[in-house]
Protein backbone atom coordinates (compact mmCIF):
# COMPACT_ATOMS: atom_id res chain seq x y z
CA UNK A 1 0.00 0.00 0.00
CA UNK A 2 1.50 3.32 -1.08
CA UNK A 3 1.33 6.39 1.12
CA UNK A 4 1.51 6.74 4.87
CA UNK A 5 -1.04 4.44 6.43
CA UNK A 6 -1.02 2.90 9.88
CA UNK A 7 -1.47 -0.84 9.60
CA UNK A 8 -1.59 -3.65 12.13
CA UNK A 9 1.83 -4.73 10.88
CA UNK A 10 3.41 -1.28 11.35
CA UNK A 11 1.99 -1.04 14.89
CA UNK A 12 3.28 -4.53 15.63
CA UNK A 13 6.74 -3.54 14.39
CA UNK A 14 6.61 -0.36 16.49
CA UNK A 15 5.82 -2.43 19.59
CA UNK A 16 8.79 -4.68 18.90
CA UNK A 17 10.95 -1.58 18.46
CA UNK A 18 9.91 -0.28 21.89
CA UNK A 19 10.69 -3.64 23.44
CA UNK A 20 14.10 -3.75 21.74
CA UNK A 21 14.76 -0.25 23.12
CA UNK A 22 14.24 -1.84 26.56
CA UNK A 23 11.27 0.33 27.44
CA UNK A 24 9.44 -0.83 30.54
CA UNK A 25 6.30 -2.93 30.09
CA UNK A 26 4.18 -0.06 31.38
CA UNK A 27 5.77 2.36 28.89
CA UNK A 28 5.21 -0.03 25.98
CA UNK A 29 1.59 -0.48 27.02
CA UNK A 30 1.07 3.28 27.32
CA UNK A 31 2.67 4.09 23.94
CA UNK A 32 0.67 1.40 22.17
CA UNK A 33 -2.57 2.55 23.76
CA UNK A 34 -1.94 6.11 22.58
CA UNK A 35 -1.06 5.19 18.99
CA UNK A 36 -4.03 2.83 18.70
CA UNK A 37 -6.39 5.63 19.75
CA UNK A 38 -4.76 7.79 17.07
CA UNK A 39 -5.25 4.99 14.54
CA UNK A 40 -8.96 4.84 15.40
CA UNK A 41 -9.17 8.60 14.83
CA UNK A 42 -7.56 8.19 11.39
CA UNK A 43 -10.20 5.61 10.43
CA UNK A 44 -8.08 4.34 7.56
CA UNK A 45 -7.08 7.78 6.23
CA UNK A 46 -3.52 8.53 5.19
CA UNK A 47 -1.37 10.18 7.85
CA UNK A 48 -0.58 13.83 7.09
CA UNK A 49 0.74 16.71 9.14
CA UNK A 50 -2.61 18.48 8.77
CA UNK A 51 -4.53 15.47 10.08
CA UNK A 52 -2.10 15.10 12.97
CA UNK A 53 -2.68 18.73 13.94
CA UNK A 54 -6.42 18.16 13.70
CA UNK A 55 -6.07 15.26 16.14
CA UNK A 56 -4.15 17.48 18.55
CA UNK A 57 -6.93 20.08 18.34
CA UNK A 58 -9.53 17.37 18.96
CA UNK A 59 -7.79 16.35 22.18
CA UNK A 60 -7.87 19.98 23.32
CA UNK A 61 -11.56 20.32 22.48
CA UNK A 62 -12.33 17.04 24.26
CA UNK A 63 -11.04 18.60 27.47
CA UNK A 64 -7.90 16.57 28.07
CA UNK A 65 -5.35 18.13 30.43
CA UNK A 66 -2.36 19.70 28.68
CA UNK A 67 0.01 17.26 30.40
CA UNK A 68 -2.05 14.32 29.13
CA UNK A 69 -2.20 15.72 25.59
CA UNK A 70 1.55 16.25 25.46
CA UNK A 71 2.09 12.73 26.75
CA UNK A 72 -0.13 11.28 24.01
CA UNK A 73 1.57 13.40 21.35
CA UNK A 74 4.97 12.15 22.56
CA UNK A 75 3.83 8.57 21.94
CA UNK A 76 2.63 9.43 18.44
CA UNK A 77 5.82 11.36 17.65
CA UNK A 78 7.83 8.33 18.73
CA UNK A 79 5.85 6.26 16.24
CA UNK A 80 6.46 8.83 13.50
CA UNK A 81 10.20 8.79 14.22
CA UNK A 82 10.24 5.00 14.02
CA UNK A 83 8.43 5.09 10.67
CA UNK A 84 10.60 7.94 9.35
CA UNK A 85 7.62 10.30 9.05
CA UNK A 86 9.46 13.17 10.68
CA UNK A 87 7.48 15.88 8.88
CA UNK A 88 4.28 14.59 10.52
CA UNK A 89 5.53 15.13 14.06
CA UNK A 90 3.41 17.44 16.21
CA UNK A 91 4.62 20.14 18.56
CA UNK A 92 3.73 19.80 22.23
CA UNK A 93 1.57 22.46 23.83
CA UNK A 94 3.73 24.99 25.64
CA UNK A 95 2.90 25.28 29.31
CA UNK A 96 4.41 27.44 32.01
CA UNK A 97 6.14 25.35 34.65
CA UNK A 98 3.81 24.70 37.56
CA UNK A 99 5.08 26.37 40.73
CA UNK A 100 2.58 24.85 43.13
CA UNK A 101 0.17 21.94 43.22
CA UNK A 102 -3.42 21.61 44.29
CA UNK A 103 -3.96 20.91 47.98
CA UNK A 104 -6.47 18.18 47.13
CA UNK A 105 -4.00 16.12 45.11
CA UNK A 106 -0.95 15.69 47.34
CA UNK A 107 -0.95 13.29 50.27
CA UNK A 108 0.15 14.82 53.58
CA UNK A 109 2.19 13.02 56.22
CA UNK A 110 -0.78 13.10 58.62
CA UNK A 111 -3.00 11.45 55.99
CA UNK A 112 -0.30 8.86 55.31
CA UNK A 113 -0.20 7.97 59.02
CA UNK A 114 -3.99 7.64 59.07
CA UNK A 115 -3.81 5.23 56.14
CA UNK A 116 -1.24 3.14 58.01
CA UNK A 117 -3.47 3.06 61.08
CA UNK A 118 -6.47 2.06 58.97
CA UNK A 119 -4.49 -0.82 57.43
CA UNK A 120 -3.42 -1.89 60.91
CA UNK A 121 -7.00 -1.82 62.17
CA UNK A 122 -8.04 -3.99 59.22
CA UNK A 123 -5.19 -6.36 60.16
CA UNK A 124 -3.74 -5.94 56.68
CA UNK A 125 -0.09 -6.17 57.73
CA UNK A 126 1.13 -6.68 54.18
CA UNK A 127 -0.47 -3.47 52.89
CA UNK A 128 0.70 -1.53 55.95
CA UNK A 129 4.28 -2.58 55.27
CA UNK A 130 4.01 -1.98 51.51
CA UNK A 131 2.95 1.62 52.19
CA UNK A 132 5.87 2.11 54.59
CA UNK A 133 8.31 0.51 52.14
CA UNK A 134 7.31 2.75 49.22
CA UNK A 135 7.14 5.89 51.35
CA UNK A 136 10.28 5.03 53.32
CA UNK A 137 12.49 4.36 50.29
CA UNK A 138 10.92 6.39 47.47
CA UNK A 139 10.75 3.39 45.14
CA UNK A 140 8.13 2.91 42.44
CA UNK A 141 5.40 0.38 43.14
CA UNK A 142 6.75 -1.66 40.21
CA UNK A 143 10.10 -1.85 42.04
CA UNK A 144 8.71 -3.68 45.08
CA UNK A 145 9.97 -6.93 43.55
CA UNK A 146 13.52 -5.81 44.36
CA UNK A 147 12.72 -5.67 48.07
CA UNK A 148 13.93 -9.15 48.94
CA UNK A 149 14.96 -10.92 52.12
CA UNK A 150 18.56 -10.59 50.98
CA UNK A 151 18.14 -6.84 50.35
CA UNK A 152 16.55 -6.33 53.77
CA UNK A 153 19.42 -8.15 55.47
CA UNK A 154 21.95 -6.04 53.57
CA UNK A 155 20.06 -2.80 54.30
CA UNK A 156 19.98 -1.92 50.62
CA UNK A 157 18.40 -3.09 47.39
CA UNK A 158 19.78 -3.06 43.87
CA UNK A 159 16.94 -1.75 41.70
CA UNK A 160 16.88 -2.13 37.93
CA UNK A 161 14.24 -0.08 36.14
CA UNK A 162 13.94 1.64 32.77
CA UNK A 163 17.39 0.48 31.73
CA UNK A 164 19.03 2.02 34.80
CA UNK A 165 20.36 0.49 37.99
CA UNK A 166 20.54 2.24 41.35
CA UNK A 167 21.02 1.38 45.00
CA UNK A 168 18.08 1.99 47.33
CA UNK A 169 18.88 2.17 51.04
CA UNK A 170 16.61 0.53 53.58
CA UNK A 171 16.67 2.33 56.93
CA UNK A 172 17.09 0.31 60.14
CA UNK A 173 13.48 0.53 61.30
CA UNK A 174 12.18 -0.59 57.92
CA UNK A 175 14.79 -3.35 57.74
CA UNK A 176 13.58 -4.70 61.08
CA UNK A 177 9.93 -4.62 60.00
CA UNK A 178 10.66 -6.33 56.67
CA UNK A 179 12.65 -9.15 58.24
CA UNK A 180 10.05 -9.68 60.97
CA UNK A 181 7.27 -9.84 58.37
CA UNK A 182 9.29 -12.27 56.23
CA UNK A 183 9.88 -14.47 59.27
CA UNK A 184 6.17 -14.51 60.17
CA UNK A 185 5.26 -15.45 56.58
CA UNK A 186 8.07 -18.02 56.43
CA UNK A 187 9.71 -16.26 53.51
CA UNK A 188 13.39 -17.15 53.72
CA UNK A 189 14.63 -15.90 50.36
CA UNK A 190 13.61 -13.75 47.40
CA UNK A 191 10.75 -11.27 47.16
CA UNK A 192 9.04 -10.29 50.39
CA UNK A 193 5.78 -8.97 48.94
CA UNK A 194 4.22 -11.82 47.02
CA UNK A 195 0.84 -13.42 46.42
CA UNK A 196 -0.06 -16.85 47.80
CA UNK A 197 1.29 -18.38 44.59
CA UNK A 198 4.61 -16.59 45.07
CA UNK A 199 4.16 -14.05 42.28
CA UNK A 200 4.78 -10.27 42.65
CA UNK A 201 1.74 -8.33 43.85
CA UNK A 202 0.19 -6.38 41.00
CA UNK A 203 -0.08 -2.60 40.96
CA UNK A 204 -3.86 -2.95 40.53
CA UNK A 205 -4.27 -5.02 43.68
CA UNK A 206 -2.19 -2.59 45.73
CA UNK A 207 -4.18 0.36 44.35
CA UNK A 208 -7.47 -1.39 45.16
CA UNK A 209 -6.39 -2.23 48.71
CA UNK A 210 -5.23 1.35 49.28
CA UNK A 211 -8.58 2.71 48.12
CA UNK A 212 -10.34 0.46 50.64
CA UNK A 213 -8.62 2.38 53.46
CA UNK A 214 -9.86 5.84 52.47
CA UNK A 215 -13.16 5.86 54.35
CA UNK A 216 -11.74 4.59 57.64
CA UNK A 217 -8.71 6.88 57.31
CA UNK A 218 -10.85 9.89 56.34
CA UNK A 219 -8.63 10.63 53.35
CA UNK A 220 -9.81 11.86 49.95
CA UNK A 221 -9.66 8.84 47.58
CA UNK A 222 -8.29 11.11 44.82
CA UNK A 223 -5.08 11.40 46.86
CA UNK A 224 -4.66 7.72 47.49
CA UNK A 225 -2.55 5.81 44.97
CA UNK A 226 0.95 4.29 45.23
CA UNK A 227 2.79 7.03 43.33
CA UNK A 228 1.67 9.68 45.82
CA UNK A 229 3.70 7.88 48.49
CA UNK A 230 6.77 8.43 46.29
CA UNK A 231 5.86 12.10 46.06
CA UNK A 232 5.60 12.32 49.86
CA UNK A 233 9.04 10.74 50.19
CA UNK A 234 10.46 13.27 47.70
CA UNK A 235 8.93 16.32 49.40
CA UNK A 236 10.03 15.15 52.85
CA UNK A 237 13.60 14.40 51.69
CA UNK A 238 13.90 17.73 49.89
CA UNK A 239 12.55 19.57 52.93
CA UNK A 240 15.53 18.25 54.89
CA UNK A 241 18.33 18.09 52.30
CA UNK A 242 17.43 20.82 49.77
CA UNK A 243 19.50 18.88 47.22
CA UNK A 244 17.46 18.24 44.07
CA UNK A 245 20.33 16.53 42.23
CA UNK A 246 20.76 13.95 45.00
CA UNK A 247 17.00 13.45 45.16
CA UNK A 248 16.89 12.82 41.39
CA UNK A 249 19.53 10.10 41.82
CA UNK A 250 17.61 8.50 44.69
CA UNK A 251 14.35 8.47 42.71
CA UNK A 252 16.05 7.17 39.57
CA UNK A 253 15.18 10.20 37.44
CA UNK A 254 17.22 10.97 34.33
CA UNK A 255 16.13 14.62 34.38
CA UNK A 256 15.97 17.04 37.29
CA UNK A 257 12.93 18.58 35.59
CA UNK A 258 11.02 15.41 36.43
CA UNK A 259 12.13 15.67 40.04
CA UNK A 260 10.89 19.26 40.23
CA UNK A 261 7.34 18.01 39.70
CA UNK A 262 7.64 15.87 42.81
CA UNK A 263 8.69 18.65 45.18
CA UNK A 264 6.44 21.56 44.25
CA UNK A 265 4.61 22.87 47.28
CA UNK A 266 0.85 23.15 47.66
CA UNK A 267 -0.99 26.35 46.82
CA UNK A 268 -1.70 27.02 50.50
CA UNK A 269 1.96 26.63 51.40
CA UNK A 270 2.95 28.91 48.53
CA UNK A 271 0.40 31.49 49.71
CA UNK A 272 1.72 31.38 53.29
CA UNK A 273 5.25 32.03 52.07
CA UNK A 274 4.02 35.06 50.13
CA UNK A 275 2.15 36.35 53.20
CA UNK A 276 5.36 36.02 55.25
CA UNK A 277 7.21 38.26 52.79
CA UNK A 278 5.30 41.27 54.25
CA UNK A 279 5.85 43.32 51.11
CA UNK A 280 2.40 44.90 51.14
CA UNK A 281 2.55 47.69 53.72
Amino acid sequence: MEGRYLTEESLKQFKQHLISEEKSANTVEKYMRDVKVFAVFLNGCEVTKELSITYKQKLIEDGYAIKSINSMLASINSLFSFLGWYDCKIKAIKQQRQIFCSEDKELTKAEYVRLLNAAKQKKNDRLNLILQTICGTGIRVSELEFITVEAAKAGQASVNCKGKSRTVFIVKDLKKKLLQYAKEKRITTGMIFVTRSGKPISRTNIWREMKSLCKDANVNPNKVFPHNLRHLFARTFYGIEKDIAKLADILGHSSINTTRIYIISTGDEHRRKMENMKLVV
